[in-house]
């Protein structure tokens, strides 16, 4: 792997996970030497907190316009995803 590593705090949500799954593909086939692998594994709990971390900050904006009886705007709430 001789990609730039870019600091994880500045990948957006979609390249660190990608780089995420990468890491885990890695650390599955077994073949990354004993140095290498835990160095990359520290990399990949890096990369699943940032995404866990912009993930929450995501679920925080989402928010549901509600209506007053006119059918207008009267403020917001949390979206209830379930």
């Amino acid at each position: 792997m001789t990609e730039k590593k870019t600091d994880v705090a500045a990948l957006p949500f979609e390249k660190a996970l990608e780089e995420l799954e990468q890491i885990v593909a890695r650390l599955e086939d077994g073949r990354v030497p004993l140095e290498e692998s835990v160095a990359i594994y520290e990399r990949g709990e890096a990369l699943k907190r940032r995404c866990e971390d912009l993930l929450r900050r995501a679920e925080a904006r989402v928010e549901k316009i509600t209506l007053d009886a006119a059918g207008k705007p009267k403020g917001t709430e949390p979206l209830d995803v379930e």
